[in-house]
């Protein structure tokens, strides 16, 4: 997955639990998402955002890691409430964390296009969990049920940016923490960083692991050591554009990342941290040996994702331009 920051560890989710037709999120007002919430209001909603997704998709193929990334940065910081779309001065988009985040503007492409079918009524937090599911589908991944039902937030701030989204050193004990604390599970907290599966990492965020270390953050793989190293040549990159894939299958959601990292081709710290750490080597080789279960756990994980602090109407709106609160 593409990313700046380790990622899309941002990920963490305020995991909750999932029932056959609602999903309890906010503990604050007990707002319930709902598998159906647009089955009268919006009826072909689901048809529209994948219409609309697969003409992007098959015009930029790099959207679908661009996609995913927005929805990770989204939800890690106030939870999954489209704050990270918002234009105010000082909002979130500005951090340096959010170096690199793309397509926001395709969000709103299909809120337009929803707007015409469903007059105010999808929310464009709603748009970014449903883009980022068609994405892992459309990269041949699962296709994953999400309920519906998250309303956009009227506040967005770099600070919490800042504060809220991994650095890409981050350790294991740091990512567990994140992960688990929510509610995640050991297996679910492996599964969400395959997200890495797709897109590229930017080589400001790896040189230091290149050419200058802390211990236990080498490469261990001196091959791939040596191609990072004509990828990101100098310690301070040439551009601040300058890219190298994840893993081999960069266009293709598959469990390629997990058996690069037993490999010792592990992109980032992280990557390869978890191929060695007692506590989740042991998922880290199940996932590379089967793709199905890796998918499985995914799909779990990506709910719980995409549910995290989600707000209600008490709350939140349905903003009619994503970049803007309504007025």
């Amino acid at each position: 997955m593409e990313n700046c920051n380790v990622f899309w560890l941002l990920l963490a989710a305020l995991m909750v639990g999932v029932s056959s037709s609602t999903v309890g999120v906010s503990e604050a007002d007990h707002y319930q998402l709902d598998y159906d919430y647009y089955k009268h209001s919006c009826p072909n909603l689901e048809a529209i955002v994948k219409e609309q997704v697969s003409t992007i998709l098959f015009t930029d193929p790099t959207s679908p890691a661009a996609f995913l990334r927005l929805l990770f940065h989204d939800c890690q910081v106030q939870g999954c409430d489209a704050s990270i779309l918002l234009d105010s001065e000082g909002s979130e988009i500005v951090s340096t964390k959010n170096f690199g985040i793309r397509k926001r503007e395709k969000i709103q492409q299909i809120k337009t296009a929803l707007e015409a079918e469903c007059p105010g009524q999808v929310s464009c937090a709603d748009i970014i969990a449903l883009v980022a599911r068609e994405s892992v589908a459309f990269s041949g991944g699962p296709e994953i049920q999400i309920p519906l039902g998250r309303k956009d937030s009227r506040t967005s701030n770099h600070q919490q940016a800042d504060i809220h989204l991994p650095y890409s050193g981050i350790s294991v004990d740091e990512f567990l923490h994140i992960f688990m604390s929510k509610g995640m599970n050991l297996e679910e907290s492996v599964a969400i960083l395959g997200a890495h599966t797709l897109g590229v990492g930017h080589c400001r965020n790896i040189v230091d692991r290149l050419y200058n270390p802390h211990p236990g953050s080498q490469i261990i793989n001196h091959s791939f050591e040596l191609l990072l190293r004509l990828e990101c040549p100098t310690r301070t990159p040439l551009t601040s554009l300058t890219v190298v894939p994840n893993d081999m299958t960069p266009f293709i959601f598959d469990n390629h990342y997990y058996r690069d990292v037993t490999a010792g081709n592990g992109l980032f710290g992280i990557d390869s941290d978890i191929s060695r750490d007692l506590r989740t080597v042991s998922v880290v080789n199940q996932f590379a040996l089967d793709q199905d279960h890796f998918f499985q756990v995914f799909s779990s994980a990506f709910v719980r994702l995409s549910s995290t602090n989600v707000i209600g109407e008490a709350k939140g709106e349905v903003r009619r331009i994503c970049n803007r609160v309504n007025e």
